[in-house]
């Protein structure tokens, strides 16, 4: 997609790719686990490796890929190399596969939603529309989301922001007033949803478990509820960068 879809520079969207990905946490796989959808966002793990400077080269080598352009071959073989000469098993292409693409979907949509919240831009085209890759191999939910229109302020987003699920290939475009009166298409308010014939009862759709949320907006807060003063004021002084949640 071009940076002249959103009124910026696709330079502006790739920064601020790179520095999502940078802004991530390592976590070991247990307690990436134990975090919710939200928190999720802002961790990294990657399952089978536990070691944290492991994860660390994992990341490292996600956010020098998006910065610097190289492609999941050169991710695969860097990894590979690193792996095996401290004594790890190398990834097979698949897995790499998964890595590499769900965190560079995640990187880049969150670029992208940097540039449609932007206030000129959200201005000029206050719509967003959901896109995806339109072949047989989108899954049935989010086939439901394609095409479907909402203001760009729509709760929706904080739920159905790509990437949906791991390898998601989905993505969001912003429109103008004029752009979605021409397609006809209504603006949507509610989610995607089937109807249970036999009870009549309405089925709303979801992204994929784990993906429920929006990678690009939502933030680490750990909550310091009911935490002993003295630990809490610790607690933030190792990790400033974290906002903290009911944190009085």
């Amino acid at each position: 997609m071009s940076g002249a879809e959103y009124g910026l520079t696709g330079d502006f969207i790739f920064k601020s790719a790179v520095s999502f990905l940078k802004g991530k946490k390592p976590l070991m796989a247990e307690q990436y686990r134990e975090l919710s959808d939200e928190c999720r966002a802002k961790a990294f793990t990657v399952s089978g490796y536990t070691s944290m400077e492991v994860l660390q080269k994992f990341l490292e080598e996600l956010s020098q890929a998006c910065e610097n352009g190289t492609t999941k071959r050169d991710f695969l073989d860097s990894m590979n190399d690193f792996l095996t000469r401290n004594g790890y098993q190398g990834m097979d292409p698949f897995h790499a596969d998964v890595i590499f693409r769900t965190n560079m979907q995640s990187a880049y949509n969150a670029g992208h939603y940097k540039s449609m919240t932007d206030e000129t831009t959200k201005k000029l085209r206050p719509y967003w529309k959901y896109v995806t890759a339109g072949d047989g191999h989108v899954r049935d939910t989010h086939a439901q989301m394609d095409g479907r229109i909402y203001a760009a302020d729509d709760p929706i987003w904080d739920i159905w922001y790509p990437p949906n699920g791991y390898r998601c290939r989905c993505s969001v475009v912003s429109l103008t007033k004029k752009q979605v009166e021409r397609s006809g298409i209504p603006v949507s308010t509610s989610p995607p949803y089937d109807v249970d014939y036999e009870t009549g009862e309405i089925l709303y759709r979801y992204p994929d478990k784990g993906f429920s949320n929006n990678p690009a907006k939502d933030a680490w807060r750990p909550d310091l509820t009911g935490v002993d003063p003295v630990l809490k004021k610790v607690f933030l002084g190792k990790n400033k960068d974290l906002p903290e949640k009911d944190a009085r």
